[in-house]
């Protein structure tokens, strides 16, 4: 599985906005984004002041996308096509497929403590969808799919104790229960409003278009 290698803080700073990868840090005073919110790079503070160019503001668009949900250029460009072959639009629809990447529902069940942990969680096979286990983070979901852990108690009791210091709550897409065993249930296809980050699409259609 191919990985996003790197200081993640710096991608925050270059898209001026918390991407929050380091999970719960990201809401505390380590956060490196709150104490400095210039862009990364010698030059960063005078960057930050000169006015980007019409294909900058698109290529940003996209980039930052790509960073919030951990994903590389090919598989990008991949959902993009499934996106454009859909109904309806575009541009939500690429949205609404990388809402539905199974590492992206761990993360927002409260599972993990960001996308890539849970990525850590699917890859090493605590994570169960119908019951079958699962271990590609890329794997998308379907509404009424079952996303449970492993019958272990150190991952179970791990994930419970994210959960609790959670701080984003469970969209109105997913529901989830805490049992023994906790597990969540996707209701329905997600849509614009339940993406958790502020993002033009039109942009990155107008860009991948071209």
């Amino acid at each position: 599985m191919a990985r996003i290698l790197g200081a993640v803080c710096r991608k925050c700073r270059r898209e001026g906005m918390k991407l929050f990868l380091k999970g719960i840090r990201c809401n505390t005073e380590r956060c490196a984004f709150s104490r400095r919110q210039t862009p990364p790079g010698m030059h960063g503070a005078q960057s930050k002041r000169s006015k980007m160019t019409d294909y900058g503001i698109h290529l940003r668009e996209k980039q930052k996308v790509k960073n919030f949900y951990g994903v590389l250029e090919k598989q990008f460009r991949k959902y993009f096509d499934l996106a454009e072959r859909a109904s309806g639009n575009t541009g939500t629809n690429l949205m609404s497929i990388l809402e539905t990447r199974l590492d992206n529902i761990v993360y927002r069940l409260g599972f993990g403590a960001s996308r890539a942990q849970s990525r850590q969680l699917i890859s090493h096979g605590h994570i169960l969808v119908n019951n079958v286990r699962v271990n590609i983070a890329s794997y998308l979901v379907r509404p009424g799919d079952v996303v449970s852990l492993k019958n272990r108690k150190n991952i179970i009791d791990l994930v419970k104790a994210t959960i609790q210091e959670a701080v984003q709550q469970v969209p109105e897409f997913l529901v989830r229960t805490e049992d023994d065993i906790p597990q969540g249930v996707v209701l329905r296809k997600p849509v614009q409003e339940d993406v958790s980050i502020i993002v033009q699409p039109q942009l990155i259609v107008e860009l991948c278009s071209k």
